[in-house]
């Protein structure tokens, strides 16, 4: 763990306490643990949990800088990144994590209990489907996803469920750039305006990541998200 704390702080700027590490320590043998009983990551050797899911989670502070959210919401959010461990350096940050596999959505649930976690709700469920809750539409300062889908369907996922002002941040790889480029329009049409698109260097790690940041600059159409499984079929 001495490595991911040089890291965090040398490439992210995020500084990780002893508490925390003990925190990130559990979250690690508990994934470990299930993923042997469970099919929740390909990624299954401690060296390769703390630089691929970890640091890669700890990535998202290069958008926000000194500003986290208040308020995010991590769709698809899988084995519990990036929402996780970004709980758990910024414990006044309230959470809902959304994923719609069982198995997934269960471990997300054992660990925020096992490691205390408070303001962290976990939803099992479609990200079109919240899209449309009063509850959850435009509800967040910040939705991030990592891995779920192109951008122009992602934006979709995303844009709906963020208040005016607020941002997207999508966890890209190498394609990150182009997709950016052939989603502006739909992004257009969902109210947000691409904002930036930031490298990211991962120790180790060969392929390339980018974190594409969009701001929500006016209120998404009633329309959209469209039902489950259109955004995906029909892109915008």
């Amino acid at each position: 763990m001495d490595t991911l704390l040089q890291n965090a702080k040398e490439l992210f700027n995020v500084q990780l306490s002893n508490a925390q590490l003990a925190a990130l320590t559990i979250y690690e043998k508990e994934l470990i643990e299930w993923n042997q009983k469970f099919n929740l990551t390909a990624i299954r050797d401690a060296e390769s949990i703390r630089v691929k899911h970890f640091l890669d989670s700890y990535s998202c502070a290069l958008a926000w800088k000194a500003a986290p959210p208040l308020r995010l919401i991590d769709i698809g959010t899988g084995a519990g990144f990036p929402g996780i461990p970004l709980k758990i350096i910024y414990p006044a940050m309230r959470v809902t994590l959304v994923e719609s596999v069982g198995k997934k959505a269960m471990f997300c649930q054992h660990l925020v209990g096992k490691l205390g976690l408070q303001d962290v709700e976990v939803i099992q469920a479609r990200a079109e489907d919240l899209g449309q809750k009063p509850e959850h539409r435009e509800k967040y300062d910040w939705a991030v996803a990592r891995a779920v889908a192109q951008l122009n369907s992602l934006s979709e996922y995303l844009l709906p469920l963020v208040k005016i002002g607020g941002h997207v941040l999508a966890q890209k790889g190498e394609s990150g750039p182009a997709e950016a480029q052939s989603a502006e329009k739909a992004i257009h049409i969902l109210g947000g305006k691409l904002k930036q698109i930031i490298p990211v260097h991962l120790p180790g790690v060969a392929d390339e990541r980018f974190l594409v940041v969009i701001h929500k600059t006016a209120a998404t159409p009633k329309n959209y998200p469209r039902k489950a499984g259109i955004p995906a079929k029909t892109p915008l």
